[in-house]
């Protein structure tokens, strides 16, 4: 059996994600995989991973897209520049985000990512307007 290389891993699991596949996602990640949203309190471990985007994506209206600007390694390490999309109804929430991918074992051990809440307040503004008057909805972003 081939080990994917640290890139094709780290893309493959955040387009499970965006199909809904949480288990085959949940199942790239190392068992003791930490899980940073830079400011906000680290998840620890596989099965919790799991529990939070099954619960999440459990939700018929919720969803999630990913649009990937740049990828790029170092070693084991993939650092991602992309633009998440948090779908929940006709909400639709659009944020840059980095993120960093660490890879040990065809498996990701880090998941750690970094956000301007500045930006989450304005998308989150634009995306309910956006519900409200379908032009003020966010276009997907012009991949560069």
């Amino acid at each position: 059996m081939e080990v994917a290389s640290p890139a094709s891993l780290v893309t493959d699991f955040l387009k499970l994600l965006e199909a809904g596949d949480v288990d085959a996602a949940c199942d790239l990640l190392a068992v003791d995989v930490a899980y940073i949203n830079v400011s906000l309190p680290a998840i620890h471990g596989r099965e919790r991973v799991r529990r939070v985007f099954s619960r999440m994506m459990a939700r018929r209206s919720a969803g999630f897209q990913v649009h990937f600007h740049k990828v790029a390694v170092d070693g084991t390490s993939v650092l991602t520049e992309r633009t998440d999309v948090l779908i929940f109804g006709p909400v639709r929430i659009q944020i840059w985000v980095w993120g960093r991918f660490d890879v040990a074992g065809g498996q990701i051990t880090v998941w750690k990512d970094y956000f301007d809440w500045g930006n989450v307040a304005v998308a989150t503004l634009r995306g309910i307007a956006g519900a409200v008057v379908p032009s003020l909805r966010p276009k997907p972003p012009a991949l560069v």
